[in-house]
């Protein structure tokens, strides 16, 4: 929301945390709670289902005018219900919105995180966190509006009723008055909307005399001709194979390996898309969600991940296609020390990706390796 609307996989080595392109330390986890803790991670499954939005927003900060949007939308469960995600189509007399949330809940802390997104920025907002007490779910983040910084507060209510209730509203002092800016009905028009992820994909065989190369023009050619839709290619769903050292940046060359499978679903005609992992080994299970946003003002895309024990979404990977090949950098910790890394994924055929990532320890000098995946579509059409 906001006025200014700016709105691959997990095993535990050497004490990390290790995410398809982001390392966290087990110390960053969220504090445990007590046992008696309310556990709140179906608090939002009654907005699952397809809605008729009716909104309110004001003008601008200080202003008694309002301006109204209409239009449609649906809340999808993801990843084994252990995620939400929303899709929002509005006009009006303050013009055309179209924008996501995704919704995790976090198991050690007992709380949401609300993602936003709005498809003119593809640049995720501060996440609002926060949980309901007495059905009724309050979620708070800091921001900076107008170069200055303010609280916001999410506010949801009558959410088990055929009409939920949304507010936001900002307050400039540390949250002793608020001023509400936004206001947003819903009217159920149907349940649980279809997001067939496996009819989405373009699953064609190659044409006779194609190869490799040919492949990777082809998708290199459409990701210059329209960046927003550089990762049409892995619409669909997908059988996965992984390998990882398990001692990246030690000087050992010991690997693991994983097998599942994987479903990337389009949004928004393909500006954005949600990835989800599940995988299996000797190292045990791996379940992995991946958020990938279209920036159409730097013509980059982000990515960004999350592993089901944390609820909590990375620092994006950014970056962009080139040659057939889409590369994406962050720089973060590792075992103290800030490294760089590395998230690469390119067409090698219609029907079969690969992915890999990297660790630099010495600005991007040398890379090395420490995952490979192999993904091939699952019941290609011919």
């Amino acid at each position: 929301m906001r006025y200014a609307w700016r709105i691959a996989t997990a095993i535990l080595v050497a004490g990390k945390l290790l995410v398809a392109g982001h390392a966290y330390p087990q110390t960053e986890s969220a504090p445990a709670v007590s046992q008696s803790a309310r556990d709140g991670g179906h608090d939002f499954d009654p907005l699952v289902g397809t809605w008729r939005f009716r909104l309110k927003r004001l003008d601008y900060r200080g202003s008694n005018t309002w301006g109204d949007l209409d239009g449609t939308g649906a809340c999808y469960k993801l990843w084994d219900d252990r995620a939400q995600m929303d899709t929002v189509e509005l006009d009006g007399s303050q013009g055309h919105i179209e924008g996501l949330t995704l919704r995790l809940y976090n198991p050690q802390s007992h709380q949401w995180r609300l993602y936003w997104a709005n498809s003119k920025v593809g640049i995720l907002d501060p996440p609002q966190i926060g949980e309901f007490r007495d059905g009724h779910g309050d979620f708070y983040t800091q921001d900076r509006i107008n170069n200055k910084v303010i609280f916001v507060r999410f506010d949801w209510t009558r959410l088990t009723s055929a009409t939920p209730h949304f507010e936001q509203a900002f307050s400039e002092d540390g949250g002793t008055n608020w001023e509400v800016n936004w206001l947003t009905d819903q009217t159920r028009t149907g349940d649980t909307p279809v997001w067939d992820a496996a009819a989405s994909g373009h699953s064609a065989e190659p044409a006779a005399g194609s190869n490799q190369a040919d492949s990777a023009a082809t998708a290199d050619s459409a990701a210059k001709a329209d960046p927003q839709h550089a990762f049409d290619f892995d619409f669909g769903a997908w059988k996965i194979h992984m390998r990882r050292r398990l001692h990246p940046l030690a000087g050992s060359n010991e690997w693991t390996e994983l097998d599942g499978t994987t479903v990337t679903r389009k949004i928004w005609n393909g500006k954005a898309n949600i990835a989800t992992v599940d995988a299996s080994g000797p190292s045990g299970p791996l379940r992995l969600l991946s958020l990938r946003l279209y920036d159409p003002q730097a013509h980059q895309w982000r990515i960004h991940f999350v592993t089901n024990d944390e609820g909590v979404l990375s620092v994006p990977a950014v970056g962009e296609f080139r040659n057939g090949r889409g590369e994406f950098f962050d720089q973060e910790p590792f075992q103290g020390r800030s490294i760089l890394v590395r998230f690469r994924i390119w067409q090698v055929s219609p029907n079969e990706i690969s992915s890999d990532q990297a660790f630099s320890s010495d600005g991007g000098i040398t890379w090395e390796t420490n995952w490979v995946n192999t993904m091939t579509r699952i019941n290609p059409s011919t």
